[in-house]
């Protein structure tokens, strides 16, 4: 039987701006979806888990912020008993992760370990186990067929660990990307796509799975722009209406993100990776992937999401309850 997650991976039409769609599929993950009555009714949520759910649905959002967010992190962080059983390396890390939003680990993975990721990806698109989604570019979820891809990337214990620290909850692996060329995506925060209530209990991982020049569209993204409010499809005409979403609601959010930046006046760095390097981002970090300058150039990465537990996960700008199956 084929699922709507199968035909939503090629779907470029109505089925997917109409919002019945995805309650359809709610329903058939409802088992997926009715923990987060409890949660709805703690803050304050009057409506069905199947239902399309955005930020308007919060009058009031609440204050449990990360602790990291928080006001004197810095000083907190130093004082965490866990903090000093970290490496050095990992300790500053964590500290830049407080004022710039990000992390970065050079040789996280070793080159045996990237060749087996790279070797797993090239099996599951020749037995055609997986694919590339409508965008032509992405492969969502193949850790759902590969062990190597699942436990030694998407949930690698020393990466969940640091995670876990640095959300100050436990993490859900939620889902992963794999490009074999870059994204060429605009600046955006993952929080517009994956959101919480409370605000901010998102957290990403980009993996190189090969090296990263000039020419093959290297990530880039603007130090202590997650410190900037949260935008949401309030912020912006997106279009969305009760029974549809706006089409064009993701390029005026990037117009809106684009006039932000410029507006703050951030400096934008770009992560020459080498394969096995990782960087670790905040859920409101603004990013994006560069263009591709040199043709035919490949960039191979693994971009990881992760929800905390406790809090309501949706996505704001298809106005949709997230379906955890890791949780």
């Amino acid at each position: 039987m084929v699922s709507l997650r199968d035909i939503f991976k090629k779907q470029t039409g109505v089925l997917r701006g109409l919002k019945i769609s995805y309650v359809i599929n709610n329903l058939l993950n409802a088992d997926k979806l009715r923990h987060n009555k409890n949660l709805y009714k703690k803050h304050g949520l009057r409506k069905s888990v199947f239902s399309p759910i955005g930020s308007h649905d919060f009058k009031k959002h609440s204050t449990e912020i990360p602790w990291l967010d928080r006001p004197g992190a810095e000083h907190a962080l130093e004082e965490h008993p866990d903090f000093q059983k970290f490496s050095a390396p990992e300790q500053a890390q964590l500290r830049q992760f407080v004022n710039k939003g990000y992390m970065i680990f050079e040789g996280f993975y070793s080159p045996a370990s990237v060749a087996k990721a790279n070797d797993e990806m090239d099996r599951l698109l020749r037995e055609h186990k997986t694919d590339f989604n409508y965008t032509g570019r992405k492969v969502m979820d193949a850790y759902r067929f590969s062990t190597a891809l699942d436990q030694d990337f998407f949930k690698n214990d020393r990466l969940l660990n640091l995670l876990n620290f640095a959300m100050g909850k436990k993490v859900i692996p939620f889902q992963t990307i794999n490009f074999r060329e870059g994204s060429e995506q605009r600046a955006h925060s993952d929080s517009i796509h994956m959101t919480t209530e409370p605000p901010g209990y998102l957290i990403a991982s980009w993996t190189a799975l090969e090296d990263c020049h000039e020419g093959n569209g290297a990530l880039f993204y603007y130090p202590g722009s997650h410190r900037l409010p949260y935008i949401t499809c309030q912020d912006y005409e997106s279009g969305n209406t009760a029974w549809s979403l706006g089409e064009e609601s993701n390029r005026r959010y990037e117009d809106r993100i684009e006039k932000l930046i410029a507006a703050h006046d951030f400096r934008k760095e770009h992560f020459f990776a080498k394969k096995g390097d990782v960087l670790i981002w905040h859920a409101n970090l603004l990013h994006g992937g560069s263009a591709i300058s040199q043709p035919g150039a490949t960039r191979k990465s693994m971009v990881a999401h992760y929800f905390c537990e406790g809090v309501i996960c949706y996505h704001e700008i298809t106005q949709r309850p997230a379906i955890l199956k890791n949780g």
